[in-house]
Order: structure tokens, then sequence, then C-alpha cells
């Protein structure tokens, strides 16, 4: 039996769930999203500088169709993304809530920020002024860090990709 929750917004992604499978257990994501940030570090090293003071920020990335929420804390020495359980989101001086295919085409470069947030696709809460910079050091990476990421996992991460785009192209 599939159980299919309400999602809170018309833009965002209903994901069925079957009732006899636990949820995945986060600490399985953990290994994956470290791997990751560290991969967009190093790819990208100037970006930490466009962040300034909000270097040792923490950023609560939320995408809210999915269970679970992101923080990244983008200091070099202690890089971190870690996926928490949406009932024990952790201390964060901003948080950026979005449907998943807004926030992955706004890290794409594909989408304007601006245009999510003055739309009410994207809600920015917190520290505004670090919000900023950290979309000034996604805007100023040369390429796509969605594809980079996607390239670390072959065709299957391309395929992926393609799919969420896709499917963010059709919402627009």
């Amino acid at each position: 039996m599939t159980q299919t929750h309400p999602p809170s917004s018309p833009e965002q992604i209903t994901i069925p769930r079957r009732q006899w499978l636990p949820p995945l257990p986060l600490f399985l994501l953990q290994p994956v999203l470290q791997r990751i940030v560290r991969r967009v570090a190093n790819t990208n090293p100037d970006m930490f500088g466009r962040l300034g003071p909000h270097v040792q920020a923490n950023f609560v990335i939320d995408p809210v169709s999915l269970p679970f929420v992101l923080l990244l804390h983008p200091d070099p020495d202690n890089l971190i993304l870690k996926a928490y359980p949406r009932h024990n989101i952790p201390d964060h001086d901003a948080r950026i809530s979005g449907g998943f295919t807004d926030l992955l085409m706004l890290v794409d470069g594909d989408m304007d920020g601006d245009a999510l947030f003055f739309s009410r696709d994207l809600t920015v809460s917190g520290n505004t002024e670090a919000v900023v910079c950290l979309r000034n050091a996604i805007d100023d990476v040369d390429g796509s860090i969605a594809e980079n990421v996607a390239d670390m996992f072959g065709a299957a991460g391309r395929a992926a990709l393609n799919a969420f785009r896709r499917a963010g192209t059709k919402k627009g």
C-alpha cells in the first residue's frame, strides 16, 4: 500500500512512501554528502573568499518536499554538509527553503534567486546578508556545481540531473 503525503505548496514534488519500509536512515547519506561538499570545495577553492565573515555561518538548506534538511557549514577548514531529520533542525544562522528542483536550479545557475524569492518559491530567514554572500559565491563559480556533482556518479548521476532539470523546466 502506498501512502502519498500532500505537498505544502503546488510546486513541490509528492514522494510516495511505502508503509512497510522504514525511511532511509540519514547516516547512509552522510558520507555521500561529505564527498559532495569536498568535491565542490576542491574544484572551487576561491568561492570561500566571497563568503567573507560568513564562512563560519551555518546554513540550513531546506528542500521542503524531502523528509530532511541539510546543514552547510562552508568553512574550508571544517567543511560540513550533513542531513538532519526535519523534526530536529540544527541551530543555524540562516535558512533557505524551497522546492528541491528550485534549489537545484538555483545551485545550477539556471534560476534567478531574486525571482524565486519574490515569487515566494524560495524563503530566506535569519542572516540574509550571509545568504546573499553564499549566493554570490555560488554565482561566481565557473561551470555548473550540479554538473560537477552529477559527474561524481557517472552516467546515473548525469541522467538524474537531466531528469531533475526537465522537472524544473516543466514547472516554469
